[in-house]
């Protein structure tokens, strides 16, 4: 464990910074009812080095490291995660929190990511945050294998021109290639061959819709 009275290294804060894209992320996809809070251990006493949602328990940047965030860090001998575990803050708030080790490269605990979910708010208000607008129709493949990936997304694509009435049929096989080529899928291996095969084209053909793509594109 590194000691707060020990000062960290360029590297070390460096490891530290880069995780504030990841408490950002944790926060849009939870909700403002959940609180994200990255923690240094260089000086504890103001040991808050981001937060987000800090509105759930009063806490803002420079903040003291928690009696509960300590007893955690002492308990990470090896694991990294804590058990999920229940709090109350100053204002009587109920909280469900998880803290997070964060390492360098000599396995010192450097830092701490706390998430704490705030529950004494109307279950209506903190589900609002999961449901789909009306507008929204974006569609994640979660497939299983590279080529699953390939694949589906071929086939989504190819499903996709194929409805789309403005695309001529004698142009709908550039148009898949230019879908595919937008959504990066011949960023993977081999993907050019799956596309060629799937599409009843040449390897060559791909590779002609590609450049051509890409000389729009400059």
């Amino acid at each position: 464990m590194t000691s707060s009275f020990t000062p960290f290294s360029d590297q070390d804060h460096a490891i530290l910074a880069s995780y504030f894209p990841v408490v950002d992320g944790i926060a849009a996809l939870i909700g403002e009812y959940c609180e994200i809070v990255l923690h240094s251990l260089e000086f504890l006493e103001h040991s808050a080095i981001y937060i987000v949602n800090g509105h759930n328990t009063d806490r803002k940047i420079g903040s003291p490291i928690t009696d509960r965030a300590l007893w955690s860090l002492h308990h990470m001998q090896t694991d990294s995660v804590s058990k999920p575990y229940f709090t109350r803050s100053k204002g009587d708030v109920l909280m469900k929190s998880i803290t997070i080790a964060i390492r360098n490269g000599k396995q010192h605990v450097i830092g701490l990511i706390c998430i704490n979910i705030n529950l004494d708010i109307p279950i209506s208000q903190f589900l609002s945050t999961f449901i789909a607008p009306q507008e929204s129709d974006d569609q994640v493949n979660f497939a299983s294998s590279v080529e699953d990936l390939v694949m589906q997304t071929i086939e989504n694509t190819i499903e996709e021109i194929q409805n789309d009435k403005h695309v001529a049929n004698n142009n709908k096989n550039r148009q898949i290639v230019t879908n595919l080529f937008e959504r990066g899928i011949f960023d993977i291996k081999d993907s050019i061959n799956q596309v060629a095969e799937r599409l009843n084209i040449s390897r060559h053909t791909v590779y002609l819709y590609i450049r051509q793509i890409k000389q729009d594109i400059e």
